[in-house]
């Protein structure tokens, strides 16, 4: 069990428990707090329904449960929502969801009669279970945080995600991309940390009865001669990326680096990497990519070390917002790639 004890007072205790989607980065993430993770037994029935126990007392203890939501998707957020029902009739002092991908946050509002907005329902579904606040990183409309009654702590991969970028790149001709309108603001902000470089959007259009489908018509800026840095929250099947990577490569772009947060990499996704053209597609680890996934030109980032430093902010009552300006410098940078 994790236990931290805080300065003034001696008895507050905090426990990391995981589900089982992807229980390495938990692992990775109580390293980055010299920690351990709580043990806890967890099973399928034949049918598969599924059964979560804790092993040790969590009676006053102020727990962060973590689960990525990962393929089966729905298997994962199911199996957290029965760890957090666990933890609050063993008295839990305060229970926080970890969810680093938070599952069907796309579906954040109608875009036609009779639809769900899903991302709502899975905050309901949490503050149902137990929780008393959601620990994520980038969702994927930052409004949604009005959807849960409680606190969210929303977490940024950009401060990761930058420093390598300025590692790795002569930013001397680059120019920042928006892969569609709405994602213009992060991508000035990405623009304005990297030293105001210019920014470029392309204009596109979704077909909202086809899933991962979207078509690009044009670009706003100048890209040129110039070495394009594409930031995106997600990359899933990677079709509209890809579709982006072939517009830039059309009006001139010198290179084409892809920059997202979450590589879900579903179903042909790694192929259209694959026969992309571009210079290299920089990941977080926020949900697991398996090597059969990796290409020679795909970086994987951990996410442990903001992972940690947002759990401890949280314990310690500190302020998650000073994360945007990088990690605390005792989170080992040894833990940075996965």
């Amino acid at each position: 069990m994790m236990t931290a004890i805080l300065q003034g007072t001696p008895h507050k205790r905090m426990a990391l428990v995981t589900g089982r989607a992807y229980p390495e980065q938990a692992e990775a993430t109580a390293a980055c707090l010299h920690a351990e993770v709580l043990k806890s037994t967890a099973y399928d029935f034949a049918n598969g329904e599924m059964y979560v126990r804790f092993t040790e007392p969590v009676r006053g203890a102020d727990i962060f449960v973590m689960q990525s939501h990962t393929v089966p998707i729905n298997k994962w957020i199911m199996e957290q929502l029965l760890m957090v029902d666990a933890l609050k009739r063993a008295s839990a002092r305060s229970i926080t969801v970890v969810a680093p991908f938070l599952g069907y946050s796309r579906q954040d509002k109608k875009h036609q009669g009779r639809e769900p907005i899903t991302a709502r329902l899975m905050f309901d579904l949490f503050r149902k279970a137990g929780a008393d606040r959601i620990m994520t990183v980038d969702l994927h409309a930052s409004q949604e945080q009005g959807f849960f009654d409680g606190p969210v702590d929303h977490l940024t991969a950009m401060p990761v995600l930058l420093d390598y970028v300025r590692g790795s790149m002569d930013l001397g001709s680059t120019t920042v991309v928006s892969p569609d309108a709405g994602r213009i603001k992060v991508s000035e902000q990405w623009a304005a940390k990297l030293g105001g470089l210019p920014l470029a959007f392309i204009h596109k259009t979704r077909d909202i009865t086809r899933p991962n489908h979207a078509e690009a018509h044009g670009i706003i800026g100048e890209v040129q001669d110039r070495d394009c840095v594409v930031v995106d929250d997600m990359i899933d099947t990677a079709g509209t990326i890809c579709e982006a990577v072939r517009t830039l490569r059309s009006a001139g772009a010198r290179s084409v680096t892809l920059v997202a947060t979450h590589g879900i990499l579903s179903g042909p996704a790694v192929q259209r990497l694959r026969d992309a053209d571009v210079r290299a597609i920089i990941l977080m680890d926020t949900v697991p990519v398996p090597q059969a996934k990796r290409l020679p030109n795909m970086v994987v980032l951990s996410a442990a070390p903001l992972l940690a430093a947002g759990i401890r902010s949280v314990f310690e009552s500190g302020s998650v917002s000073t994360l945007l300006n990088g990690l605390p410098t005792d989170i080992h940078p040894r833990n940075i790639y996965a």
